[in-house]
């Protein structure tokens, strides 16, 4: 149990810049701007924000680079920026602008030693793995590593990787179930029973919710140290606010 209780962290996919994923805060000009929509986040009461870049030029890098130094003005809270990160250098020009985090999930299958490097380098705190999986179609209770957004299967299982990252120095895992991601039908359980039964350091539940039943489930079942979640609060469908307050009224411990 982490001692700041648990987190809600909205993500947001950048695409040349802009927010992509069906977006429709009420009140806001232009729908694809990071800056207002983190500050709306800031002010709404979201604990941690995540950032993933999903455009793979390397102009998108320095496009990335500015938006990180601009949402780092205008928020308080710990921002953690993810996507086509590739070496040390990149990692840290992100922190330099004022990222608190780096989110590596290809770049950790394809060099882990990055994880090692930045771990020693900026603290294991930093370093965030995301591990996107989905289940064994043959074995039961065995999930495989995904990357390249989830393209191309590794063939790692899902626990081996994590027991493997969490000694090399990740501070953090974020899991995405591929199975679960999309579906709003709640958080792949059996994954995250799994992975946290495997190893010591705070596990994001990524994929799958769509109710604040889903987020409060796996809070109680002490599966996860924090909830992401994409669409449900871009589309307004549940509030930061009345969401933090129910988990509050449920005896979940969170910032209200």
């Amino acid at each position: 149990m982490g001692h700041l209780g648990k987190r809600i962290i909205p993500c947001l996919d950048i695409n040349e810049g802009k927010v992509v994923k069906g977006i429709n805060f009420v009140g806001l000009k232009d729908m694809g701007d990071p800056v207002m929509m983190a500050k709306k986040y800031n002010d709404a009461g979201a604990d941690e924000l995540v950032f993933l870049d999903i455009s793979a030029s390397h102009q998108e890098r320095n496009t990335m680079i500015d938006i990180v130094s601009s949402v780092a003005k205008v928020t308080f809270m710990p921002l953690t920026i993810g996507g086509g990160i590739k070496d040390m250098k990149n990692i840290y020009s992100l922190l330099d602008a004022g990222a608190d985090k780096i989110s590596l999930n290809s770049a950790a299958v394809k060099n882990p030693s990055l994880i090692e490097e930045g771990a020693k380098r900026f603290g294991t705190q930093c370093i965030v793995v995301a591990i996107d999986v989905k289940r064994h179609s043959a074995q039961e209770n065995k999930w495989e590593v995904y990357i390249q957004g989830g393209r191309e299967n590794t063939g790692k299982d899902m626990i081996e990787w994590a027991r493997q990252i969490s000694q090399m120095g990740a501070g953090e895992i974020l899991l995405t179930s591929m199975d679960a991601d999309g579906t709003k039908s709640g958080y792949d359980i059996e994954a995250l029973k799994s992975l946290n039964e495997a190893v010591n350091i705070p596990i994001i539940a990524s994929g799958g919710a769509g109710t604040k039943e889903h987020i409060l489930e796996v809070f109680e079942l002490e599966i996860a140290d924090a909830a992401l979640a994409a669409s449900i609060f871009h589309l307004d469908e549940i509030s930061i606010k009345d969401l933090k307050f129910y988990l509050h009224q449920n005896q979940i411990p969170i910032r209200l």
